[in-house]
């Protein structure tokens, strides 16, 4: 049975195309319950998205919370063998806190993950399958592209504390220029790392006009070109033909984030709809010894792309009267149907119906 598109939501048309991409390169569905035991948030909120979890009190006696967060459920749950790696894909809905109502809400995503002994091959696959789902979405996507590892080395070589650590982290990831001198002239970081730190502001665009600069700039910082040659590595493996642009101001929490982060944008909505990256760090400190990378796509931001139609109760609104027939009713409804409109009958039209056109019987014969 063929489902047409008026029978599925734009972001349900969305979700079931993402599954198809990710269960055709033999990432395998991953279903979970809607809860898990609060601590597991407890212990690792800085990972959320947002820190507000909703709780109850299972039979038992024990804190439960509503799952505010999959990729958490998804590492507790998955044990590669040695050497090899377990690639999932989930369509699932979250309770959090929405970013435009500021209240709970239940939100749907897709994503994917794959956990074990990452190589070359395995990102660049990961970063091939996020691309591939934002021009599901658009063909006029971009991905933007950023390693902590690059990040990382950059402030260690600054010899900074934690609190300024913490402040560059953040004026990188708001592209503030102005912020990022203050924090290293009131810290006295000056010279060629702190000119290098300054060079990731403006390290945005194409791959290969901005890592020959970023090579230069970090010349004799051994973290960072270590780091900018795996970036390069994985950018060379994942071949042409992607809308990918390196932008150092995509940081995520480096507690729990090691290596490549991206976030994806659509034209069309308001905020990235893609985020992922390598989160080893999480792994390791939930107890296992590899390694981590995956995304999501946040299928409740498509509500600003969706199609006008969507907007419609039905197509035709069919009105019959006394003197109508049913026979002759079901038939006129029959023919539209097969017209491809969405047809609601009815002897006097709902208040607050949307509805393309109004047709009696006789109009419609």
């Amino acid at each position: 049975m063929k489902l047409s598109d008026t029978v599925l939501k734009y972001e349900e048309q969305v979700a079931l195309a993402l599954r198809e991409l990710y269960g055709s390169h033999g990432y395998a569905p991953f279903r979970m319950s809607r809860f898990e035991e609060y601590d597991l948030y407890v212990r690792n909120k800085s990972f959320l998205v947002s820190d507000s979890v909703i709780t109850f009190t299972d039979t038992d006696g024990k804190l439960m919370a509503l799952k505010p967060d999959v990729t958490l459920s998804i590492v507790k749950n998955c044990r590669p063998a040695k050497g090899a790696q377990e690639k999932v894909y989930y369509n699932e809905n979250v309770f959090r806190v929405s970013r435009g109502t500021h209240a709970f809400r239940e939100i749907g995503q897709t994503g994917l993950e794959c956990i074990g002994d990452l190589d070359v091959f395995a990102l660049s696959e990961v970063l091939t399958l996020a691309a591939e789902s934002l021009a599901l979405i658009d063909a006029e996507y971009v991905l933007d592209l950023s390693h902590l590892g690059v990040v990382g080395a950059a402030i260690d070589a600054l010899g900074v504390d934690g609190e300024c650590r913490t402040g560059l982290l953040a004026a990188l990831g708001e592209k503030n220029p102005h912020g990022v001198r203050a924090l290293l002239n009131g810290a006295g970081a000056t010279g060629p790392a702190a000119d290098a730190f300054l060079a990731l502001l403006t390290a945005e665009g194409a791959p290969k006009a901005v890592l020959p600069r970023l090579f230069t700039a970090f010349a004799g910082n051994e973290a960072a070109t270590a780091a900018l040659s795996e970036l390069e590595a994985v950018l060379s493996a994942l071949g042409e033909g992607t809308r990918v642009r390196l932008d150092f101001s995509v940081v995520h929490d480096m507690h729990y984030y090691s290596g490549i982060v991206f976030r994806g944008f659509v034209p069309r909505v308001s905020a990235g709809i893609l985020a992922g990256g390598q989160y080893d760090r999480l792994v390791r400190k939930l107890g296992r010894a590899s390694g981590a990378v995956g995304f999501a796509v946040y299928l409740d931001l498509l509500e600003e792309r969706t199609p006008r139609r969507e907007g419609l109760d039905c197509d035709v609104f069919l009105l019959y009267g006394e003197d109508d027939a049913p026979a002759a009713v079901r038939e006129a409804a029959l023919a539209l149907r097969r017209d491809g409109a969405r047809v609601r009958t009815g002897s006097a039209l709902p208040e607050g119906l949307r509805c393309g056109r109004i047709l009696t019987v006789k109009e419609a014969r």
